[in-house]
């Protein structure tokens, strides 16, 4: 008998994009592993980029083979899902993540002919991705509806090109951060459950939840921690690693011990260049809180030319940023509290661009 399929049968194109980011990925660890000596380097870049190669691969065994996998985004309690053990991938990653791959250019510009300069970039290229039909089509989309309105027109047009897939969206509360607003999402995150239950013929244990959340509140410590000490001047490292540390936390290693074991190595060389008193710019003469989302490709170009230049440091960005409260995972209705608080209160963007702006200003 046939194994039963969970997703669709995949065109050679639906899958070309993967295909290509993968070994895009493999070529920039294998430039890690050859070409540095930095030890820092090889425990913390190297990591990162064989992960997003492990990600992209299961996603296409997936969608070969027939097993479930969803679109989501890191503002969605992923937790669920990895304890769910149900691959995910959020279709801005691609997008956003391009910007250091090669062709990225050649997208934006083609974007604009079918969207228009008026749509965020990120959504535009995700966009046309999916209009061309070049990134495979999941079992289950579950949607994000804020912040902006830019999210909920991308979803309206998976639901048109993809009218066979089904699609949830917890709807958020405006902004009160109250018992009555994180009750009411927690019943939405219950509802997004039973959703990925019907659809993906996975189950959630909450046992395995568990583990994955207080994993995620080691990892959420030592992120504390870290952004403390990017406080010192010299600030010890740059931007890009900002970046990674929300990337790691809140998308390619959520809740689990090899992204403590990241930070872990992230914290201990920040600590060794604090007390040696020394930071990515030598001559460090300005210091800049970036509170605004931020293309990839800066990382290789403006930001150095502000260090090099200018001796300017991005001490602190919006993504960067580590608002997040830990979790208690004493009861399932505590987990819950604790996951939608996050969801609808901590995550970056969601949290300083909707409803009132003493979250932007305070932050």
């Amino acid at each position: 008998m046939a194994k039963k399929r969970l997703c669709p049968q995949p065109t050679e194109g639906q899958l070309s994009k993967f295909i290509a980011e993968r070994e895009n990925w493999k070529l920039v660890q294998q430039a890690l592993t050859v070409t540095t000596g930095s030890e820092f380097d090889v425990k913390l870049y190297e990591p990162m980029a064989n992960r997003f190669q492990e990600l992209l691969g299961e996603i296409i065994r997936c969608s070969e083979e027939g097993d479930p996998f969803i679109i989501s985004y890191y503002a969605c309690a992923p937790e669920i899902y990895v304890a769910m053990d149900l691959p995910w991938f959020t279709s801005l990653a691609s997008a956003y993540l391009g910007a250091i791959l090669p062709g990225h250019t050649a997208e934006v510009d083609e974007s604009d002919t079918w969207l228009g300069k008026d749509y965020c970039t990120a959504l535009r290229v995700a966009a046309l991705r999916v209009l061309k039909d070049e990134i495979p089509i999941p079992t289950a989309v579950v949607a994000l509806i804020h912040p902006c309105d830019g999210t909920i027109g991308f979803h309206q047009m998976l639901k048109e090109k993809w009218p066979n897939v089904p699609i949830f969206a917890c709807d958020p509360p405006y902004w009160e951060d109250d018992e009555r607003s994180v009750d009411y999402y927690v019943g939405e995150i219950k509802r997004m459950v039973s959703f990925l239950e019907e659809h993906t013929e996975r189950k959630l244990d909450m046992d395995r939840l568990r583990e994955v959340v207080e994993e995620s509140n080691k990892i959420i410590k030592l992120w504390q921690e870290y952004s403390e000490l990017r406080r010192a001047v010299p600030c010890p490292h740059g931007y890009g690693i900002t970046m990674q540390a929300f990337g790691a936390a809140q998308y390619v290693w959520i809740g689990d011990p090899d992204c403590t074991k990241w930070f872990r190595n992230l914290v201990a060389n920040a600590e060794e260049l604090v007390r040696a008193k020394k930071g990515k710019v030598e001559n460090e003469r300005i210091r800049i809180f970036w509170f605004d989302l931020t293309p990839a490709h800066l990382v290789f170009d403006l930001f150095v030319w502000l260090e090099e230049q200018w001796g300017a440091v991005i001490v602190m960005d919006m993504f960067g940023h580590c608002p997040y409260e830990l979790i208690d995972t004493s009861s399932e209705e505590a987990m819950f509290k604790g996951l939608a608080r996050r969801a609808l209160y901590q995550q970056p963007m969601i949290r300083q661009a909707r409803g009132v702006a003493d979250n932007f200003l305070g932050d």
